[in-house]
């Protein structure tokens, strides 16, 4: 009963401190075994056609290649632009290689050409 009790109490006390270990990571520590990193971090490089373009959100859809930092497969998705003149410079069907970051649950485009 006692080895019981004891266990139950290390369990509690452990997920007490769940929560405060995810918001040192900001929540986005992933491990090796699911291909994500910890995105905040640092920028990304892919290259991709523009297929929308959403000037009233500030954001654009693109169908990008792998993203070898986050060990993507190709896909299409969408991506917020940092600076709204970048807009006036994308066209859909316009080739371009860019730079994001992931910010909470967006990825911010912070350059392309």
């Amino acid at each position: 009963m006692k080895r019981c009790i004891a266990a139950f109490a290390v369990l509690a006390l452990s997920i007490g401190f769940l929560p405060a270990s995810r918001a040192q990571s900001g929540g986005m520590a992933r491990d090796k075994d699911h291909g994500v990193q910890n995105s905040q971090a640092s920028a990304h490089k892919a290259s991709g056609t523009v297929t929308k373009i959403d000037p009233a959100s500030s954001k654009v859809t693109i169908a990008h290649g792998p993203v070898q930092s986050l060990k993507w497969p190709p896909m299409t998705m969408n991506f917020v632009v940092k600076d709204r003149a970048l807009l006036g410079k994308l066209s859909a069907g316009k080739k371009i290689e860019f730079e994001f970051v992931q910010q909470g649950r967006d990825y911010v485009i912070v350059s392309a050409k």
